[in-house]
């Protein structure tokens, strides 16, 4: 279970209670860019399907490899806008843009995400690898992105089961 902050002479301590304090929840939930994040997730996921269709038929096939490029650096510009948008979200509702506490692991492996992906448009736009290795690296550009992904509906399970939980808590404590 992740902690709560509680000022403590100036420092902050993190007691365990669960994924937000019940500030961190209003800002969550009045938070626009909730909104924003729940909107990209699902469109992100869905150009990340096309993408990996288009890949993978490159890779078994040999054709397709200009679709499938275009598709890898549409899926990348999404994993950009998601990431910056996520991190405003962090700000708005955590305090801080990146790597709080309750969400520290699924930012880390993002910024894996975020290499691989990058090293692609890199490799891509200079020309360091050809056609087949590319499409394999962004497939391992997709395999961090599936295992992110997992984290972070790991994590809205998580949220969706305290906000569920909290009104036997909030009677058992009174």
């Amino acid at each position: 279970m992740q902690a709560r902050a509680i000022a403590k002479g100036g420092t902050s301590q993190r007691a365990t209670v669960g994924l937000y304090t019940p500030e961190e929840r209003v800002r969550r939930d009045t938070s626009v860019w909730t909104l924003v994040q729940g909107i990209l997730a699902p469109v992100q996921f869905l150009i990340f399907v096309v993408s990996l269709v288009l890949v993978l038929r490159y890779l078994a096939t040999g054709e397709g490899a200009y679709v499938a490029t275009v598709s890898v650096i549409v899926k990348t510009i999404t994993l950009y806008t998601i990431m910056i948008t996520g991190s405003i979200w962090e700000k708005v509702v955590f305090g801080k843009w990146l790597f709080v506490p309750a969400f520290f692991w699924e930012d880390v492996f993002s910024m894996l995400v975020l290499a691989l992906h990058t090293t692609y448009l890199v490799a891509l736009g200079w020309g360091l690898l050809g056609e087949r290795a590319l499409m394999l690296l962004a497939l391992a550009a997709y395999v961090t992105y599936v295992i992110n992904a997992g984290q972070f509906v790991w994590k809205l399970r998580a949220a969706r089961l305290q906000a569920a939980s909290e009104p036997v808590m909030q009677a058992v404590a009174a």
